[in-house]
């Protein structure tokens, strides 16, 4: 039996392909590959090849229509200012199973788009997502955000949708995008925020049951609140001309397609879908959570209401001398 940290590194392993006698000599393994981290890296898993590990939300086909639902009903929002010029080439870093990528490719048609995740079966997903809806030229490929087989100064702009969230360390992973963008080159980064949560009816429940979602997210080395952090980590990575704007959903039953679209089949099903592990981590009990579950479901009838935030931040390389 592994101790929990041991089976950290277990998993470490396991993305390396290795199989090594025990959780220490599968560090020092580590550690002496091409392109890997440090021991003390390694032991705290800071490592981009574990982001399906550390994706709290999973990869059933569930959250993948999920994704697509929230894509769909969140573009005019996300994504009304989001055009990159013709001919222009962008990296779209952490694409999942493709749900932003479609509205990146309709947005911008003569944009040459490569998009990017770390697992094989999201980039799989992604490709049939595309042929589904009609979408050619976007090159598809499985990578690794800390790691990426670019040469620097690749591309002219970087598109990076709820990815930070779930990343032990984002000025890492922008530091590494940084560097394949070209001088003069933008950013663009989207971002959720759970604690920008609210609703009516109010409901200690539902909190609770959103705060599982959150906990695992930091136990697994992310941050749910990361939304409101954009300006600090893009100016940290080094982006100049850095500037946030908050999104903001506001539903009610004025606008059915967002009762539908967002409070119950976007955050809502998210929520839900964390029951499994927020109960076998000891986070709550099941009764507590579905309690919760059904008052967040409550706000999505005729009197109830639901906000939330987005952040979309911009940030700039700075051209050559």
């Amino acid at each position: 039996m592994f101790a929990d940290d041991d089976l950290d590194i277990v998993h470490i392993a396991a993305a390396y392909k290795l199989t090594p006698p025990n959780p220490q000599a599968t560090i020092a393994q580590l550690a002496d590959l091409p392109g890997t981290l440090s021991v003390c890296d390694l032991s705290l898993m800071q490592s981009g090849d574990l982001m399906s590990r550390q994706y709290v939300h999973g990869y059933e086909p569930s959250e993948a229509i999920r994704l697509q639902d929230q894509a769909s009903t969140l573009v005019e929002l996300l994504h009304s200012d989001t055009h990159f010029p013709e001919g222009s080439t962008v990296l779209e870093a952490g694409c999942g199973v493709g749900a932003q990528t479609v509205t990146l490719a309709q947005n911008s048609p003569g944009a040459k788009i490569t998009s990017i995740d770390v697992s094989a079966e999201s980039v799989a997903q992604a490709r049939r997502n595309l042929q589904s809806a009609g979408i050619s030229g976007v090159e598809l490929r499985q990578a690794n955000i800390f790691s990426l087989p670019f040469e620097p100064e690749s591309f002219d702009h970087v598109f990076v949708c709820f990815v930070l969230e779930h990343l032990r360390n984002p000025v890492d992973a922008l530091v590494s995008l940084r560097t394949v963008l070209k001088p003069g080159g933008t950013i663009t980064v989207i971002e959720g925020d759970h604690g920008s949560t609210y609703f009516h009816p109010e409901s200690d429940a539902a909190d609770a049951a959103i705060n599982c979602q959150v906990e695992l997210q930091r136990r697994a080395g992310g941050n749910a609140h990361v939304g409101r952090q954009l300006y600090p980590l893009l100016d940290r990575s080094g982006f100049g001309n850095v500037r946030v704007s908050p999104r903001m959903v506001y539903v009610d039953s004025s606008k059915p397609h967002l009762v539908d679209g967002f409070t119950r089949k976007t955050f809502t099903a998210m929520i839900e879908g964390v029951r499994t592990p927020a109960l076998e981590a000891g986070i709550i009990d099941a009764a507590s959570f579905d309690d919760g579950i059904q008052a967040l479901y409550r706000t999505a009838e005729t009197d109830g209401t639901f906000c939330y935030t987005f952040f979309k931040g911009f940030g700039e390389k700075a051209p050559a001398a």
